[in-house]
């Protein structure tokens, strides 16, 4: 039998094509040892196994308390800046000489006193610990110096009262301590040994569980006797140490002695010479200096003067021993050599940061303002001159009742006074107040008339116009909450004219805006970057490079120039002169928004465009901000008051600043004291950020016919209906329409809607425009009042009584 064999058309499949499916090896090596990028990246996140990871995690944590304790070790040691303690006395019982007594005991250490201005501040110099400490202290009441000096305290030390803790004057300085940010801080009761045995236990629980509510988990600590101070001494040395971020990244100093030397043109302006120790970075000599309340200044040059507070004292007693024999040649040479020493680093100009802080506007670049007075004058003249026009009329139609005949022309409306939006407000609120000014008369005299206050004086302190502006302002806010953003259509003036800067949306949310449409002439002024954030980031890492310039720790000699002599005259009159070291750009003025917080103990409205006092970060000012709501939109409603319980957005025109930052509000009131009304952080650095106030226009359905209506007191003439008539109208129960034609000439206008309309039902029209905060800043605060007990306590009082 013969075998089979395959015929022509046998299937021949294909041959395996092995080159296009080769394992990682062949690679490889075809590639010459050349890795894909997936090769590479899988070798990087090698996985680790268990005991590595263990051996990882240990090596971190090793390095994070090594880095602890080295920043615990330097802080007050010979080779760190001294540590530096805020002493606050929360209660009006604490003697503060009665504690620096028994912190200036012979047998801890060795103490300097120095007038630095303040009558209790000291060194403490304890060679057994091998630690220094600086003890200054402000009073409550003074809050400025409170906060500008716990911006530089390495720790804060609270001294409560073994009875009450704190009290209101207290409570209050904590409250913008708190909000402000806090540092390392320990509390200490003083007085404790003053009670009787048996009431010592059951105040020390009672406080325990006030304090509790504030500093949960923390302890009190005795401050009666020597032991006890040694005891906080070592607690003070030991504690774990807080940051502050507005100033980890920026060089600080807190000035322990100055001098000025006035410039050969004038003696009002001169050098200031700072002596103290840096803190925070390194500082470069090119970089801007802060001085906080008097503004920014350049640097000339830095000097290292022999450090009078050292640890290790053999070296200056060697260098003043009279048994050393010395020729007087040799004895200047080295005084010549140390005064060459002396000089660490002189500015460059051309590296040095220039004090420029606006933009200085090019007028050929002026297209996107308003028009002068003179430009509106002229197109009016050049109006009268062209008013007659020529109109195709029905026959039999007269002179009157052609000019009510409108052209696509005619439809046209004129350029206002950027200020007429605000002169219009305050006239109606004028009249508002003339209207109803008998009717408050009777509710005041009703109200102050009354058994309960004794005191004849009391009228004398109230003044009546403040009074009457008060209630004004209730009464204002009371009707927007009533009634919010809802205005009266005037008059006497056109809407049109009156409304010309507003425009109508479809939708609030999502309907386009330029945000560089129609610009102030202050933006011309300000900088701007084009990504903020990349920026700040930039910035930051620079910062943590090294830089040459003067060490942290080393005491130093600043010449700071052009600086005015009331500088000096603060310091000293008792007032703290506290340095800070500006990053790039912080010194140019720009747009800010700052997240704030209605602060709960204040109830009075505050008003936008109002002045207000600033504490942002390191620096303090004055500026007229606006309120708009903070949402995640391209566009922010404008907020007419601040309201509480509700997170808003102050936008104002300030200096730079780089978050992270803690925002304080405060309100100088008619008596010269400053009261705290929000508190918050810094936001961002953003003109481009669009606020945008809203005006609601309210009409009358005066005939209804199911889905048609005709609306009255909305307008009160032809011209405005057909002016307003593409903008949407809606109604307070939710109903959506818009205007087919006027009716007459009085301003009645036929409607219709997208559902029956409701006899009781009001119609509205909702108009917008983007506002702009006023230039205002100053940065020259006055010194406020010092808050007394007694004016505290009353002004809660009242509150609790409202």
């Amino acid at each position: 039998m013969a075998a089979h064999r395959s015929g022509p058309f046998k299937q021949k499949n294909k041959a395996h094509k092995g080159g296009r499916h080769r394992g990682r090896g062949s690679a490889q090596r075809d590639s010459q040892s050349r890795l894909a990028l997936k090769t590479l990246s899988k070798k990087v996140r090698k996985e680790l196994s268990r005991v590595d990871q263990r051996h990882r995690s240990s090596q971190l944590r090793k390095q994070k308390k090594e880095a602890v304790l080295a920043e615990k070790r330097q802080l007050g040691s010979k080779d760190g800046p001294p540590h530096q303690v805020l002493v606050v006395p929360l209660h009006s019982r604490i003697s503060l000489p009665e504690a620096f007594q028994l912190l200036q005991d012979k047998d801890i250490g060795t103490v300097h006193l120095k007038e630095w201005g303040s009558p209790h501040t000291f060194m403490l110099l304890c060679h057994r610990l091998k630690h220094r400490w600086f003890f200054t202290s402000a009073k409550p009441g003074d809050l400025h110096t409170v906060l500008d000096m716990a911006k530089v305290a390495d720790t804060i030390l609270f001294l409560l009262d073994p009875l009450e803790g704190w009290d209101s004057t207290g409570d209050y300085c904590l409250s913008c301590l708190f909000a402000q940010g806090l540092p390392t801080y320990t509390l200490a009761v003083q007085g404790v040994s003053g009670l009787p045995p048996k009431k010592q236990v059951d105040a020390r629980k009672k406080l325990s569980k006030a304090v509790e509510k504030r500093f949960p988990n923390d302890k009190l600590l005795l401050l009666d006797t020597q032991q006890e101070a040694g005891m906080l001494l070592r607690q003070l040395a030991n504690q774990k140490q807080r940051h502050l971020a507005f100033r980890d990244r920026r060089t600080y100093l807190f000035a322990h002695d100055a001098d000025f030397v006035p410039n050969e043109e004038s003696n009002v302006v001169g050098t200031l010479k700072i002596s103290g120790y840096l803190r925070g970075q390194t500082l470069n000599v090119n970089s801007l200096l802060h001085i906080i309340g008097h503004g920014d200044f350049q640097m000339k040059q830095i000097d290292a003067p022999v450090d009078p507070f050292p640890l290790n004292s053999s070296v200056i007693k060697s260098q003043k021993d009279p048994g050393m024999a010395m020729e007087t040649g040799a004895m200047d040479a080295v005084a010549e050599m140390e005064e060459d020493l002396k000089v660490l680093v002189k500015a460059d100009p051309d590296r040095q940061e220039s004090l420029q802080t606006e933009v200085i506007p090019d007028p050929m670049e002026g297209e996107q303002t308003w028009p002068t007075e003179e430009e509106l004058s002229e197109a009016n003249d050049f109006l009268k001159e062209s008013s007659k026009v020529v109109k195709k009329v029905p026959k039999g139609t007269s002179s009157y009742q052609a000019e009510w005949i409108l052209d696509e022309d005619d439809q046209s409306g004129g350029e206002g006074d950027e200020n007429d939006d605000t002169e219009y407000e305050d006239f109606m609120e004028e009249e508002s107040q003339d209207e109803g000014s008998e009717e408050e008369e009777e509710e005041c005299e009703s109200m102050t008339v009354g058994e309960s206050v004794p005191d004849e004086l009391y009228d004398e302190k109230v003044g009546e116009e403040a009074e009457e502006k008060m209630l004004e302002r209730y009464k204002r806010e009371r009707l927007e909450e009533m009634f919010p953003d809802e205005v009266d259509t005037p008059r006497d003036v056109a809407a049109r004219i009156r409304f010309q800067k507003y425009r109508g949306l479809k939708s609030f949310r999502t309907s386009p805006w330029d945000p560089k449409e129609n610009l102030p002439r202050d933006y011309a002024r300000i900088f701007q970057f084009q990504n903020f954030t990349n920026t700040r980031k930039r910035i930051f890492k620079e910062v943590e490079e090294e830089v040459e310039g003067a060490e942290v720790g080393w005491y130093v000699t600043l010449h700071v120039s052009e600086v005015p002599v009331s500088v000096v005259e603060f310091f000293r009159q008792g007032a703290p002169l506290i340095a800070f070291s500006l990053l790039p750009h912080e010194q140019k003025m720009s747009v800010l928004n700052m997240v704030v917080s209605r602060h709960i103990g204040n109830t009075e409205p505050v008003e936008a465009k109002g002045e207000l006092i600033f504490h942002c970060g390191f620096r303090r000012f004055r500026a007229s901000p606006l309120f708009s709501q903070h949402t995640a939109a391209d566009k922010h409603k404008f907020q007419r008051f601040l309201t509480a319980d509700v997170a808003l957005v102050v936008t104002v025109y300030a200096p730079i600043t780089f978050p992270p930052a803690s925002v304080l509000l405060f309100k100088q009131n008619s008596n010269g004291m400053h009261s705290l009304i929000a508190t918050g952080h810094l936001q961002s650095v953003d003109p481009n950020r669009m606020v945008i106030k809203r005006v609601v226009l309210s009409g009358h359905p005066f005939k209804i016919f199911t889905k048609m209506a005709v609306v009255r007191y909305m307008f009160f003439n032809r011209e405005d209906v057909l002016w307003f008539k593409p903008v949407e109208l809606r109604t307070k129960w939710g109903r959506r329409g818009h205007i087919k034609e006027p009716l007459g000439t009085h301003g009645h206008m036929k409607c219709s809607f997208d559902g029956k309309l409701k006899s009781q039902d009001t119609v509205l029209m909702n108009l917008y425009k983007r506002v702009f905060p006023k230039w205002t800043y100053d940065p020259y605060v006055p010194e406020p009042v010092p808050w007394v007990k007694s004016e505290i306590s009353s002004t809660v009082s009242e509150m609790d009584m409202e």
